[in-house]
């Protein structure tokens, strides 16, 4: 009877508790801290992407027949025409000698930008 009574008292006793769980607290910190970060590399290289597309179009929109330009590849040539859509420019490099190129293969103009009419005081 004593030995019965002895396992009540052991199955009576309170479990230790147990340790506390540190959770997600920690990796979501962590987690939240890398998002920051990527959010604001997006947006400064988003920026920057935005700006350079911007001057390209308007590049290419502002070519014209005889226009000196350089291609992304180094080759230099003259605008002898661009299509409609402004997706194709065609070059002439050499006489009798033309090349097609995609619009985005232009890297700049060498045409002399046109002057701006100087304001005089009166």
């Amino acid at each position: 009877m004593m030995h019965c009574l002895g396992l009540f008292t052991l199955l009576g006793v309170d479990a230790p508790a147990p340790a506390a769980d540190p959770g997600m607290g920690p990796f979501m910190i962590y987690m939240a801290g890398g998002l920051a970060i990527f959010m604001v590399v997006q947006l400064l290289f988003g920026r920057t992407d935005q700006k350079e597309k911007a001057k390209r179009d308007q590049l290419i929109g502002s070519l014209k027949k005889n226009d000196p330009v350089v291609t992304i590849g180094g080759i230099l040539g003259y605008v002898v025409s661009v299509s409609e859509d402004k997706k194709e420019v065609t070059l002439r490099v050499d006489d009798n000698t033309r090349i097609k190129f995609q619009a985005g293969a232009i890297r700049e103009s060498l045409a002399a930008p046109p002057k701006e009419k100087e304001k005089t005081a009166e």
